[in-house]
Parts: C-alpha cells; sequence; structure tokens
C-alpha cells in the first residue's frame, strides 16, 4: 500500500531527476511547503488524499509551481502583474516531465491544470492537479 509520502515521492523524483527543469527555475522543488516568504520560481508538491483500500488505490495529488510578479508600469503607476512567459515555459517543462514519467504498478495523469493568483505574495502559480491509480 501506498501512502502520500510514497505519492510525493515519486513526483518529487520525476521532476528533481532532471535537470534541464533545475537549471530553469531560480528556486527549489519542494515537498509540502516553500520556504516562508520565497521570492524566487519554487515547486511544491502535495498530496491531499490517498485511499487506504485494497488495490487499486487511487488518490489526488498537487503540483504548484509558482513564479514572482513582473513590474509593470500602467498610466504612470507601478503595478505587478503575472509573468505568463515564465510561468508558461516552467509549467510546460513539468507538464511533459510528467506526461512522460512510466513508474511500475502506478500511473498518475494531469486532470486539471489552472492559474491563479497569490498577491499577498505578489506571485502567480499554476496549480496541477495529478490523479493516481495505485496497482501495487
Amino acid at each position: 500500500m501506498m501512502t502520500s509520502f510514497d505519492t510525493n515521492d515519486v513526483l518529487f523524483q520525476t521532476l528533481n531527476a532532471s535537470a534541464g527543469l533545475k537549471a530553469m527555475i531560480t528556486g527549489g522543488i519542494y515537498t509540502g511547503k516553500r520556504p516562508l516568504n520565497s521570492t524566487k520560481e519554487d515547486i511544491c508538491i502535495n498530496t491531499i488524499t490517498v485511499t487506504r483500500t485494497y488495490t487499486p488505490q487511487s488518490g489526488t495529488s498537487n503540483v504548484n509551481i509558482y513564479v514572482p510578479d513582473k513590474p509593470l508600469n500602467h498610466n504612470g503607476q507601478e503595478q505587478k502583474d503575472i509573468n505568463d512567459t515564465r510561468l508558461r515555459e516552467i509549467t510546460g517543462k513539468v507538464i511533459s516531465l510528467l506526461e512522460a514519467a512510466r513508474v511500475n504498478g502506478l500511473s498518475f495523469w494531469i486532470s486539471n491544470q489552472t492559474d491563479l493568483a497569490a498577491p499577498e505574495i505578489e506571485q502567480h502559480y499554476t496549480n496541477l492537479r495529478i490523479d493516481w491509480n495505485i496497482q501495487i
């Protein structure tokens, strides 16, 4: 039986194994919470549920990709807005890595993708919802 710790590990190992992704982002890849007050491009993994029944197990995880907002001058007023170029680049790389991953005895797929604002930290993030089918 797998636990949420195991599904977090699978996602972490899948993303952390990519030197290209690690070189692409200014921050890190984390399970659980990201560093307090981070202003970097970070990827945060967490699992919200894994069934405790016999196989097959199912579950749901999140992969959140954070990118600081970019400065924008609008009518002489400085404000912050989504850095959609960076968010798109990093999200595309993460999606391609997750879709290419193969692990014996289980499968996971991206069921939803949403871009969200985090105005209190002047960042936007992409949430990738991951669904699991665990046969081990």
